[in-house]
């Protein structure tokens, strides 16, 4: 699905505020330490709780594997001022031909309020229409996670039901907003600039 420019290691994407870039090994402790916060874990379907750093790794190899293959393409989302700290992650996840990409993403709660997961996402989704074909991007959200529909909603995904999505980490099926956002939909706001290759 990625072409070959976003299945090396030292792809970047700029936004205002953030560098969003691969995740990597030593990035384990602190995924596994917000990712891990209750609070974070439990509004997702696969981040199970407790989260242990074991956990957190196996997740950065497949999401790096991933990235590799061109599948998909997994962030790690990083304020410029702290480039090697991660806060959160975004990441599109492979479809087939006419099918759409699924988003997810995550951020750690001493960062929630300040509209980083908005601009991550912005960024993220537009990128991913500049560099594929994809025609359409979906997600599922929990009813009760107000934040990521607000996210979603700013971004111009638009809910087309209401239904069960396997939820491994919750032990089932989770009842889940379904949202969608089609090529050429998301609002020029978050327009970023196209991503820039540096050596780290």
């Amino acid at each position: 699905m990625f072409p070959e420019i976003a299945r090396d290691d030292i792809f970047r994407l700029e936004t205002e505020r953030l560098w969003l870039r691969w995740p990597r090994a030593a990035d384990a402790p602190t995924f596994s330490r917000l990712a891990g916060d209750p609070e974070v874990a439990t509004k997702t379907a696969r981040i199970p709780y407790p989260y242990e750093q074991g956990d957190a790794e196996a997740f950065i190899i497949a999401a790096r594997a991933e990235n590799a293959r061109g599948e998909g393409l997994c962030l790690a989302l990083t304020l410029k001022r702290q480039p090697n700290e991660a806060i959160g992650v975004v990441g599109l996840h492979g479809s087939a031909p006419r099918a759409p990409a699924m988003l997810g993403f995550w951020l750690g709660r001493p960062y929630w309020g300040q509209g980083l997961m908005s601009e991550a996402v912005g960024a993220f989704v537009d990128l991913a229409f500049g560099l594929t074909s994809i025609e359409r991007i979906v997600s599922f959200v929990l009813p009760s996670n107000a934040a990521s529909l607000r996210v979603h909603e700013t971004l111009g995904f638009v809910h087309t039901g209401r239904g069960l999505f396997p939820a491994p980490a919750r032990g089932g099926e989770v009842e889940v907003e379904t949202l969608e956002l089609r090529r050429g939909a998301i609002p020029t706001t978050f327009a970023t600039r196209r991503p820039r290759l540096k050596s780290t």
